[in-house]
């Protein structure tokens, strides 16, 4: 049986391109871009060469990619730069964070949490109140999101970089789950760090990036060598930051078309997938209805009447991969905080997320077996 992917949020499949430059990879010769000889001159003019590929995409100097292991390894290597000068100071972070922000933030600093609105979306007043509270200790960083990656809103990124930049306080973007889904212009928004990840575009596991602002210096995360400029020691990850490279290369390519293509496309097949969804009773969005307030792959849908873990489950059986936000989806034992700061039922919650690879037939798959897994599950309750 065909299965059906609609967990593109979670990871989605490398693309083509990326598995064509890990090809060309293995007949390359083996060497150190850190070393003058002929073999580390050849690999570091590929590694520079994917460098300057990420940062076209992104509208930034390549100088300013710093290469890492993933999202993960940026957001901790973010944190924990912004926070050396002042390790006592707060970090200011908003429930409906990734995990990795959350956890990374709490462990290096007291943290303070922005309130956020039913949609997920962060209170900017709130925000600027904070900042120019009289007396109040001035944060070390904020965070803001450009997407949440569970409900899909899209965050008040320009409001909230510019209420930092006139306080004099650092903030992070994590755009992890945008980046490769909608344009990710980060010299026009000019935040002082950004954290990408290779794997939510199409790339390979094991490479992401963190962007760091013109002019500005942060401790490094990893020390122990001078590699990525003495920003990052270790070895590069190679390979993966080579298909890295070119899946953003191919995302770039004509002023973004493929990247706005795709977004055509993302949209269509969710819109086909919440028709289905949303015409069985009972069944709700979470988060903003707008398809212009959140990313065009992501929408997670609130079930009545049935938890959605074995919702999940059934879909699986039937050959439909999707996410819940409930606590035995995943390795946490807790409850998703996103949908909680929301206001809404995590054990109810399912999150459906569509990629490059989409096709027609996999939202026919979902539209298919979902009302017949809802149903029968609302018919062993009684």
């Amino acid at each position: 049986m065909a299965r059906a992917y609609l967990d593109h949020a979670s990871t989605t499949p490398p693309r083509p391109e990326a598995l064509a430059a890990l090809a060309r990879w293995t007949s390359l010769v083996s060497g150190d871009p850190g070393r003058v000889h002929e073999e580390g001159r050849t690999v570091r003019a590929v590694l520079e060469a994917a460098r300057d590929e990420v940062g076209g995409l992104l509208n930034v100097a390549s100088r300013q990619v710093v290469f890492t292991s993933g999202a993960t390894e940026a957001i901790n290597a973010a944190v924990w730069g912004a926070t050396r000068a002042a390790p006592d100071a707060p970090v200011l972070c908003a429930a409906v964070e990734h995990s990795a922000v959350r956890d990374a933030s709490a462990r290096s600093a007291p943290t303070e949490e922005l309130p956020v609105d039913g949609t997920g979306r962060i209170d900017v007043d709130a925000l600027r109140a904070r900042l120019g509270a009289p007396g109040a200790p001035r944060p070390a960083l904020v965070h803001c999101q450009w997407a949440n990656h569970e409900v899909g809103t899209l965050q008040p990124l320009g409001e909230v970089v510019a209420l930092c930049r006139e306080a004099g306080v650092a903030v992070h973007v994590d755009a992890a789950a945008a980046c490769g889904h909608v344009p990710t212009d980060l010299g026009a928004l000019d935040a002082d760090l950004v954290s990408v990840s290779a794997h939510k575009l199409g790339g390979i596991p094991g490479a992401g990036a963190l962007i760091v602002r013109r002019g500005r210096r942060y401790p490094p995360l990893l020390v122990g060598g001078e590699q990525e400029r003495g920003r990052r020691a270790g070895l590069e990850p190679l390979p993966a930051l080579v298909a890295f490279g070119a899946v953003a290369g191919v995302l770039a390519a004509d002023s973004g078309r493929v990247l706005a293509d795709e977004a055509v496309v993302a949209r269509r097949h969710l819109a086909s997938l919440l028709d289905g969804a949303l015409a069985v009773e009972g069944v709700t969005m979470v988060g903003p209805a707008e398809p212009g307030a959140r990313l065009p792959h992501v929408a997670c849908l609130g079930v009545h009447g049935v938890e959605a873990e074995p919702v999940l489950i059934g879909l699986d059986r039937a050959g439909v991969a999707v996410h819940s936000g409930s606590a035995c989806s995943s390795e946490s034992i807790e409850p998703s905080p996103v949908l909680e700061a929301m206001g809404a039922d995590p054990s109810h919650s399912l999150r459906v997320s569509v990629g490059w690879s989409t096709t027609e037939e996999d939202c026919a798959a979902f539209t298919g077996a979902f009302p017949q897994v809802v149903g029968e599950l609302r018919a062993l309750r009684g």
